[in-house]
């Protein structure tokens, strides 16, 4: 997609509104190669009242993802409603068995994206894969440079927080308590937690608040509610908001895991940074994944390595 300011498209609307006038050349930023854009590509001729399938279409916007959240949250209280019966809170789950938070949101996950697969294509008129832009090619083709990214910035960040003072205690701590638990925190967070995170942060949230951003600083004047109508593009400082603002939300909500300990958050901050830019450079959800997912699995490597290959769990808990 060609990003332009919002604010080139109405004076060129404008200048070639004048009679006589001849149409103002568009300066464009460079055309990203990968994939296609973050949204459709852009019908810019296309007629208000064209069929409803040629209309240009923005999403997923931020209905999409409260849509999205509501189902993934109908879902988790449905799953653990059975372990809350025996116990009084979700923590005390945890505590009794973190086997079994992690199977609640195990079947949480697994059922919101096959429930989503099948209401957003409604929503949309296209394809799921279509209408998020998973785009699994994009993150074949660059596979061999998205591992070492992913790989490397764990290791990384791993540094970085081996000068941070940690809580003498965290609530991850309790995953890391047999060796059963820990095989089952390392599938889940490298196999399905980093896809589902994607989904969610990269593919719904992402564009959402990027649509949102555009729409609150489109002026309120015919031209740019024409320009708007007639175009899906995502303006830079649409995505660069919404890239900020999603990372601190993708950091908050891991806040809780690290006992919101701030300079381990303001890591995870820069790590949604990466992922995000990689989402945007390569058009595709699913590279994000092999990013994030790399990321995690260097993660439980290097604690496989430390302790022995998961005999020495005391090495890790304080």
């Amino acid at each position: 997609m060609n990003y332009r300011r919002p604010a080139d498209q109405l004076s060129d609307a404008r200048a070639e509104d004048q009679p006589g006038a001849l149409p103002t050349p568009r300066p464009l930023l460079p055309i990203l190669p990968e994939g296609e854009a973050i949204v459709l590509p852009p019908l810019d001729n296309a007629p208000n009242n064209a069929p409803e399938d040629e209309i240009p279409s923005r999403i997923p916007h931020l209905g999409h993802a409260a849509l999205f959240l509501a189902i993934t949250g109908a879902l988790l209280v449905l799953t653990q409603l059975p372990f809350l019966s025996i116990h009084s809170t979700a923590k005390d789950v945890v505590a009794a068995s973190p086997k079994m938070l992690l199977t609640a949101e195990a079947v949480t996950y697994i059922a919101t994206l096959i429930i989503s697969w099948f209401i957003f294509p409604l929503l949309w008129h296209k394809p799921f894969a279509t209408g998020l832009q998973l785009n699994p090619p994009a993150a074949g083709r660059n596979a061999l440079r998205l591992i070492p990214i992913g790989i490397t910035l764990s290791f990384i960040v791993q540094a970085v927080s081996s000068l941070i003072t940690m809580p003498k205690s965290i609530p991850m701590d309790d995953f890391f308590r047999n060796r059963t638990d820990v095989w089952i925190i390392t599938a889940f967070g490298t196999l399905l937690a980093p896809f589902f995170e994607e989904v969610l942060f990269r593919g719904f949230l992402l564009p959402g608040f990027a649509i949102a951003y555009d729409w609150l600083s489109l002026p309120r004047i015919p031209a740019a509610r024409e320009q708007w109508n007639s175009t899906n593009k995502l303006s830079f400082p649409a995505l660069a908001f919404s890239a900020v603002f999603t990372s601190i939300l993708f950091a908050l909500i891991h806040g809780k895991q690290t006992g919101f300990t701030w300079p381990v958050l303001v890591l995870l901050f820069c790590v949604s940074l990466v992922l995000t830019a990689v989402r945007i450079r390569l058009r595709s959800v699913f590279a994000s994944t092999l990013v994030h997912a790399s990321y995690n699995f260097a993660v439980f490597l290097t604690a496989f390595i430390a302790t022995g290959g998961y005999r020495h769990l005391d090495r890790l808990t304080h």
